[in-house]
């Protein structure tokens, strides 16, 4: 009844700081798998949806005050999806995926998204994960792999001194620690993604590959902001 009550303020046009305030409270009680089953409907999927930007028209990033509320929204979406298989079924059924990647290319060149970046890349990898026909969709019908690639080529500024080869920068700084996450978010949705690709067809997909080899070589001469950070990057 708790969550119900939550969802029901959310669904109303209330001030950003309640909004921020319930999608907390929310994404604790979402944690309990118990709580999730009466809450679990369509009708719920659609409002964090629509908190998270992710059913818009317009800009979704055109408001910077509104991006806490994203990012709150989003990360409730994640629980959800990660403790209730009636979620990942409905997710593809909203065409979840789909609205996850045009947000996503939304967040290119944009400032202030890394955390709605990351979010939104934490929850392409549930779904790549927990979903194997939402995995499918990312792979043939929505460009995944393009999508999830450029994402980690923009989490690691990557400069680029010929066609497969990135400019090698000792002197660099390390990621810092939203950087190295959003490109760890990338890679394991990659991962995911790229699972079944033994077998490249055309191309354009020998050339996705080819670009992505160089980006993950990159990736590896990288370092983070902490040799666990490091670590867990590579």
């Amino acid at each position: 009844k708790l969550c119900e009550g939550i969802l029901n303020i959310l669904e109303k046009d209330t001030k950003t700081s309640c909004q921020v305030a319930c999608l907390e409270a929310l994404r604790i009680l979402s944690r309990d798998k118990k709580v999730l089953v009466p809450v679990t409907t369509k009708r719920n999927m659609q409002i964090l949806m629509r908190l998270a930007k992710l059913d818009t028209v317009e800009d979704p990033l055109a408001r910077v005050s509104e991006f806490p509320v994203i990012v709150e929204a989003l990360k409730c979406l994640c629980n959800i999806i990660f403790n209730s298989a009636v979620a990942q079924k409905l997710s593809l059924e909203l065409n979840l995926a789909a609205m996850l990647c045009n947000l996503l290319e939304k967040c290119k060149d944009q400032q202030f998204v890394d955390d709605i970046k990351c979010f939104d890349l934490r929850l392409l990898f549930l779904l790549s994960l927990l979903h194997t026909d939402i995995r499918s969709q990312l792979r043939q019908e929505l460009q995944g792999v393009r999508v999830l690639t450029q994402a980690l080529e923009s989490s690691l500024s990557i400069r680029w001194t010929e066609e497969y080869k990135a400019a090698e920068d000792h002197d660099r700084p390390p990621l810092s620690l939203q950087e190295t996450d959003c490109a760890i978010e990338a890679l394991k949705a990659l991962f995911n993604v790229t699972l079944d690709s033994w077998n490249v067809h055309s191309e354009t997909e020998s050339h996705q590959f080819r670009y992505m080899a160089a980006i993950l070589r990159h990736c590896l001469l990288t370092t983070g902001p902490t040799e666990d950070k490091t670590e867990e990057l590579h």
